[in-house]
């Protein structure tokens, strides 16, 4: 049966990027769904009426949320798991023509602008388009969509002629995501007129095996090639990538962000025993390290996925009561989690 779940003012019910099974029905109050507009990259609020779903595409889809639910009042949702709404729409077909109408002008909307984005840029190559776009959202500090973007570049151009640029900008926008969030902090540098080299590069041939503190541009390539297969899902290959740039050592910055990729892919592959001994040994030999956050937010995940919540609940504390940006993607997660946690326990 769905379970009635109520939510605060302020609070997020999910954000964009989680993957969930729950389908939601808004019962009472006010929830807004946040995304950016792929076409103009204008903010997009879509305000939610009473009796109507949210979260249906992406839970019967098994992909990330595309948007975030942000709750405008506070609000009472029907929560459905995937099983429990296709009984409850076999049973309602009035619900199905809705949804199947909803679905249709969305269809139609993504389907214009993404004809509108193929127009305005028919006229350059397909990777110097990609790369464009990603400079957009990059100088706009959508630093979510920059992230993807740019991943993607580097999944289809790996030795493409801006490739070495993209790799500065991905990381540009992952700083700029957790320091302050998507629309937040000052302005990145970003060059205004991006214009490919007059010819591509040869091949670059293949690299001999590294000794620590050499060809540093490699070691970012190493990494950014990792961080593509990560996007990609391909986490056994992912993992592989970022544990031979870890023990390559060519060096320390990507050595710590390797580490940490180990961990998120470890995670990814349901390994929480490993990924806890990982994550824990990686607070001791860098108790400064720039996602040590994020670090006890993955352990908090892993504790919960093992089913043992106070644990859980004591990582997410933790990180609610560091200081920082209160409004941070990872302390509005830990907040989430915690919350969840609590109205587990007292439901």
């Amino acid at each position: 049966m769905p379970k009635v779940a109520s939510y605060r003012a302020n609070s997020v019910i999910y954000f964009q990027g989680d993957v969930s099974d729950k389908i939601y029905v808004l019962q009472q109050g006010k929830v807004s769904l946040n995304y950016t507009d792929i076409e103009n990259g204008k903010d997009i609020h879509e305000v939610i009426q009473t009796g109507e779903f949210f979260g249906v595409k992406s839970a019967l889809g098994k992909y990330p949320r595309e948007e975030n639910a942000v709750v405008l009042s506070d609000a009472q949702v029907l929560v459905f798991t995937v099983p429990e709404f296709e009984v409850f729409s076999q049973a309602n077909t009035r619900i199905i023509m809705k949804m199947l109408k909803v679905f249709s002008n969305q269809l139609r909307r993504v389907h214009k602008q993404v004809e509108n984005l193929l127009e305005k840029s028919e006229a350059e190559s397909p990777e110097a388009g990609l790369f464009k776009v990603g400079e957009y959202y990059l100088k706009n500090r959508q630093y979510s969509s920059a992230k993807y973007v740019f991943s993607r570049y580097l999944t289809y151009y790996p030795a493409g002629r801006m490739a070495e640029q993209a790799s500065r900008y991905l990381e540009v926008a992952e700083s700029g995501s957790v320091k302050y969030g998507d629309g937040k902090g000052p302005a990145p540098m970003v060059a205004e007129h991006s214009r490919p080299a007059a010819a591509a590069p040869s091949p670059a041939p293949e690299r001999p095996e590294r000794t620590p503190g050499a060809d540093l541009d490699g070691a970012a390539k190493d990494f950014y090639d990792a961080k593509s297969l990560f996007s990609q899902e391909k986490y056994k290959e992912a993992l592989s990538g970022f544990k031979r740039l870890v023990e390559s050592n060519a060096d320390p910055e990507y050595t710590m962000k390797g580490l940490y990729e180990m961990g998120r892919c470890l995670f990814m592959l349901q390994q929480y025993d490993v990924t806890i001994k990982h994550f824990t040994q990686l607070i001791q030999s860098y108790p400064k390290h720039p996602d040590l956050v994020d670090t006890l937010f993955w352990l908090g995940q892993s504790w919960e996925k093992k089913g043992d919540k106070d644990r859980a609940a004591g990582f997410y504390k933790k990180i609610l009561a560091m200081e920082g940006d209160e409004d941070a993607a990872v302390h509005l997660k830990a907040k989430k989690a915690l919350r969840a946690l609590e109205e587990a326990a007292h439901g």
